[in-house]
């Protein structure tokens, strides 16, 4: 017999051995001798009141084994001489959607203009020291895409769209560790990632899929609005029958090509800002209500920030404790921020992405001459700003965060995480009004939620860029888009994902469309 339980644990009971199993037996009124295993199904922190506990969702087994067994098993088959399903870019929509295209015995043929995983630490350790941009591998643009030098954060809000526990037990099967399966907030870490990324890789390749890295795609070659083949930079070119386009949210190039080729796209609203980064000691006291350093059994604390600011929202974004800022500019004459965090996140800093909403319709009619590509241009002249204020290299512009409130320069900086460093500026009067506005009055209205946030402690480091797709790519109820056949947008960059685990979802649901025009 098995019994699913809840149990509340405080900090002085989690450091005793067999807390869960005596408070089981506790629980379900028995003698724990009856109880033959506890298992862990999810495990979260109530910090709200001074006294903190961990809440565990547990499977109490009586009288009964533990079964090791997951539901969720990944049947790969060679797929070598199978019909083939062209994907571009290698990112979570990407590697998914080549992963279950091979499930169903369909040979993927993966095209991504990056580099290898270990092949992109040269050209991201170039960025951060020398300042040198390579607009096809960067943070963004290589094997495994943004997410495999991020966080790894795998939260997603997106329960409709697909079986989030497939891609948790996938990622498992990949080399992540169990523990993604019982978070309530689950992460895998920078450092962790690559090696799940080349896993994944590895598998694709072993049961006969292609994937053809430093590839990157400038044409597509129509017929009667059927799509025919693809061209590559080197010139050659590939016949195909389906195309998943998953290239991600900063894939400008591709976004530019279908405008010029007048194949649909449309302007979406998305949201811009910037990094605000805490000592992380700062956030740990607010949220754990301690004096002190927090508890050795706490995790860094993070926060969730929303506010309405004259009637646009403005809120915390892919927040990183115990991380660093990165730069994640994909293009020459930009400076693009990012966070990330280690698995152990254990770096002295925490930083979030502070965005306000952007409307498409209604805030950018300076640039409507740009058509769909409307927000795309708005983010580029930002980014363009932010690096001329921080002098025309990597460097980022910065403000303490009190004094860009009150619209004062400031005179000296705090320690920064981000490593081709910060430059004061007054990103104040930098910002167009639309949003830094909106930041000074939502800083005000966080730090009234959340008691020694608003602090000249912190900085706030420009600019905040690429949440999310300024650009939606249209598709049909069948996934496939409106005005080509044989074309199937996917993923973050055709507007219908944002993040690792809503990404991979896409890719699985956007190969099992294509696959069913086959």
């Amino acid at each position: 017999m098995i019994q699913e339980i809840q149990l509340r644990i405080n900090l002085i009971e989690e450091r005793k051995e067999d807390i869960l199993l005596y408070k089981s037996a506790v629980a379900l009124g028995i003698d724990k001798k009856e109880i033959s295993a506890v298992k862990v199904i999810r495990k979260s922190i109530d910090a709200r009141k001074k006294e903190i506990f961990f809440n565990y969702k547990v499977a109490v087994y009586l009288n009964e084994d533990i079964s090791e067994k997951t539901a969720y098993a990944f049947d790969y088959k060679d797929v070598s001489k199978s019909k083939e399903v062209h994907i571009i870019g290698f990112g979570p929509a990407g590697m998914f959607a080549a992963l279950r295209c091979i499930e169903l015995g369909f040979k993927p043929v993966v095209l991504e203009r990056g580099k290898k995983v270990q092949e992109r630490r040269r050209d991201i350790r170039a960025i951060n020291q020398e300042h040198i941009v390579n607009e096809n591998s960067n943070y963004c643009f290589g094997e495994g895409g943004a997410g495999t030098y991020s966080d790894g954060k795998l939260y997603t809000r997106s329960l409709k769209r697909g079986d989030v526990r497939r891609i948790f037990e996938n990622l498992v099967f990949h080399g992540a560790t169990e523990q993604i399966l019982v978070d309530a907030h689950p992460h895998i870490g920078t450092n962790k990632l690559p090696k799940i990324v080349e896993n994944i890789r590895e598998t694709i390749l072993q049961f006969g899929g292609e994937i053809y890295f430093e590839s990157k795609v400038t044409n597509f070659i129509t017929k009667n609005n059927q799509l025919k083949a693809i061209q590559l930079q080197n010139g050659s070119e590939m016949t195909v029958n389906t195309v998943i386009l998953a290239t991600g949210h900063s894939a400008r190039d591709i976004y530019e090509l279908l405008h010029k080729k007048e194949i649909a796209i449309q302007a979406k609203s998305f949201a811009m800002g910037v990094r605000v980064e805490h000592p992380q000691e700062i956030i740990d006291q607010i949220q754990y209500h301690c004096k002190s350093e927090r508890d050795e059994l706490l995790p860094a604390a993070a926060y969730t920030l929303v506010n309405q600011i004259n009637n646009r929202g403005v809120y915390s974004f892919c927040m990183c404790p115990g991380g660093f800022i990165v730069p994640a500019a994909t293009a020459i004459g930009e400076v693009v921020m990012n966070g990330m965090s280690p698995s152990k996140r254990n770096n002295k800093f925490a930083n979030s992405g502070i965005v306000v909403e952007i409307n498409a319709d209604e805030d950018l009619t300076k640039y409507k001459r740009f058509g769909a590509l409307k927000g795309l241009e708005y983010q580029k002249d930002l980014e363009k700003t932010a690096f001329f204020a921080g002098g025309r290299t990597q460097t980022a512009p910065a403000q303490r965060l009190v004094d860009f409130v009150i619209g004062k320069l400031s005179t000296d900086l705090n320690d920064c995480s981000y490593q081709p460093g910060i430059n004061s500026a007054p990103l104040h009067s930098l910002l167009p009004s639309a949003i830094g506005s909106r930041l000074r009055k939502g800083f005000v209205e966080f730090g009234k939620k959340m008691h020694g946030y608003y602090t000249n402690e912190a900085n706030i480091i420009g600019v905040e860029s690429r949440t999310s797709s300024p650009v939606n790519i249209p598709r049909k109820q069948d996934l496939e888009h409106p005005q080509i056949t044989g074309l199937f947008p996917c993923g973050e960059g055709g507007g219908y994902a944002g993040g690792i685990v809503s990404a991979a979802m896409d890719g699985e649901r956007c190969a099992e469309a294509a696959i069913s025009k086959l």
